[in-house]
């Protein structure tokens, strides 16, 4: 079985929204919905992989980011662990340079079945933090 790691980032707007983007791949999780982000290379930080991730990603440069979450998740055929960051502040707008689709949602309207499954325990992070912080 291959193993992964990951970083991911969960960009939060000033609404207090946070970006999704669309898998393209025609694997098994077309069509679901994740928090950017990618492999982490040989010889790379989760911080760098991310800030790399999402510049090729979305054309953007993150500013802050702060550490949110670890998991790991075992698929069919691979385990993945995922190192997970809150992003507050970042230049440009963000645009699916790869194709993918965008939305930002709010945490209490997102449906988890709508995302990849290893992000489903981070929606239920975010929902806990966003009904501490009100």
């Amino acid at each position: 079985m291959n193993n992964f790691d990951v970083a991911a980032g969960i960009l939060c707007d000033s609404q207090g929204r946070i970006l999704i983007a669309e898998r393209l791949n025609d694997g098994p999780f077309h069509g679901l919905w994740e928090f950017p982000g990618g492999k982490i290379a040989s010889g790379e930080t989760a911080q760098e992989a991310l800030s790399r991730e999402l510049m090729e990603e979305l054309g953007i440069e993150a500013k802050v980011l702060s550490s949110f979450m670890n998991l790991q998740h075992e698929y069919n055929d691979r385990i993945v662990t995922i190192e997970f960051f809150i992003v507050n502040e970042w230049n440009n707008d963000p645009i699916g340079l790869e194709g993918q689709g965008l939305r930002w949602v709010s945490t209490e309207l997102l449906d988890s079945g709508e995302l990849l499954p290893a992000d489903a325990p981070v929606l239920k992070a975010l929902q806990l933090r966003a009904l501490d912080q009100s």
